[in-house]
């Protein structure tokens, strides 16, 4: 049996009997075993960017290419930096 991907690529899905193989030998090794429901439950997807506010827009905006080399050195979460930023000088003028 084949599962299709929306890009049209098909993969390969294992038997029932193949399935139950895989099951038995995750099962016989006892230094690693299958997470139960309960841990799976424990996890959170991260997959993709978080879920925002719903309160932002998505706009263009040019800066100059030094403030946003700038930002961008800082790391992870330049955008949220540069937004900070602008909220503060809203705040006072």
């Amino acid at each position: 049996m084949y599962l299709t991907t929306k890009s049209g690529k098909k993969i390969l899905l294992n038997t029932p009997e193949e399935d139950a193989q895989i099951t038995a030998a995750a099962l016989s090794d006892p230094d690693n075993l299958p997470l139960t429901d309960a841990e799976l439950k424990q996890f959170r997807p991260m997959r993709g960017r978080p879920l925002g506010s719903g309160k932002k827009e998505q706009v263009t905006l040019r800066l100059d290419a030094e403030i946003l080399d700038k930002f961008k050195s800082t790391g992870n979460g330049w955008q949220t930096r540069i937004n900070d930023v602008l909220r503060n000088w809203a705040k006072r003028h």
